[in-house]
């Protein structure tokens, strides 16, 4: 491939396709378009072009290969991807049921009003990741996430029902009773799955000095390696990491063979959704 090409890919894939993703879902968080069907197809295109580049620039190649997950890393997805994109019908059934006092600040700029909107769910999310690695029965839920033995666009989603619920749920409840509106959280949603895909992916890209600002696969192969579990917990962004003292990074790369856990997880779906609640476990 010319060198070229794999400098574009290399630096290029991230800011290109996250930047168009966010031009494409403004609309939507402004209320232009409507969140069906625009944001999942959105969202769907950009997953899919992440899974392309994986195999035209794969970060590990023995990483492309099946390692008998990719049957059960789409069950688990289909799961986590129903929930992330049914968010905002969730929430606009919930505000329909019950009357909201909104505290939101509306008059913003609409590109505020969205990060603020990740600002709280983001934080949500480091809170409830860093508690899995925790709480034991939260690890428990959580160590299904880590039993992947490699890395690639797939298993960003590849989370227990249970867990994904718990992880989730704090920052967009709060977020809620704050009163934003529906179409911004699911905005913002959408693009945490496209962020997701990227933060896991099997793909040799880099965004330079803002690894230390957003949980790109850079520094999130950190967190998936043997023993450093307990650092890089940030979903979207790693200021809650350096908030808090759990932010690590180094430029020795994380290879196959470095990344899953010692303890082995059953290899099919039911048994794996059965696994925390085993008595052998408890």
């Amino acid at each position: 491939m010319p060198k070229l090409i794999q400098y574009l890919i290399r630096y290029s894939s991230y800011p290109l396709m996250m930047g168009l993703s966010l031009f494409f879902l403004l609309p939507v968080a402004a209320g232009e378009l409507s969140y069906w069907p625009y944001v999942p197809c959105i969202a769907a295109i950009a997953i899919a072009l992440v899974a392309l580049l994986e195999q035209i620039q794969p970060y590990e190649q023995t990483w492309l290969t099946d390692h008998e997950d990719t049957g059960v890393d789409i069950l688990h997805a289909s799961f986590s991807i129903v929930m992330i994109f049914m968010t905002a019908e969730c929430i606009t059934l919930f505000r329909k049921l019950i009357d909201i006092t909104s505290f939101w600040p509306s008059t913003l700029p609409i590109w505020l009003q969205l990060l603020i909107v990740g600002l709280v769910i983001d934080f949500g999310l480091w809170l409830m990741h860093w508690l899995s690695h925790k709480k034991r029965f939260l690890w428990k839920l959580h160590a299904l996430h880590h039993s992947a033995e490699r890395l690639y666009w797939l298993n960003g989603e590849r989370r227990h029902p249970l867990s994904a619920i718990l992880l989730a749920a704090p920052g967009i409840i709060c977020i809620t009773l704050i009163g934003a509106p529906a179409n911004l959280i699911g905005t913002w949603m959408g693009l945490t799955a496209i962020h997701l895909a990227f933060q896991h992916a099997n793909l040799d890209y880099s965004v330079g000095v803002f690894r230390h600002l957003l949980g790109v696969a850079e520094v999130h192969r950190w967190h998936h390696k043997y023993g450093f579990g307990r650092k890089n917990f940030g979903e979207f962004w790693m200021i809650w990491d350096h908030l808090f003292g759990t932010y690590y990074y180094e430029s020795k790369p994380v290879k196959a063979g470095q990344v899953g856990l010692k303890t082995a997880l059953p290899k099919t779906y039911l048994k794996q959704i059965r696994w925390p609640f085993a008595r052998k476990n408890q």
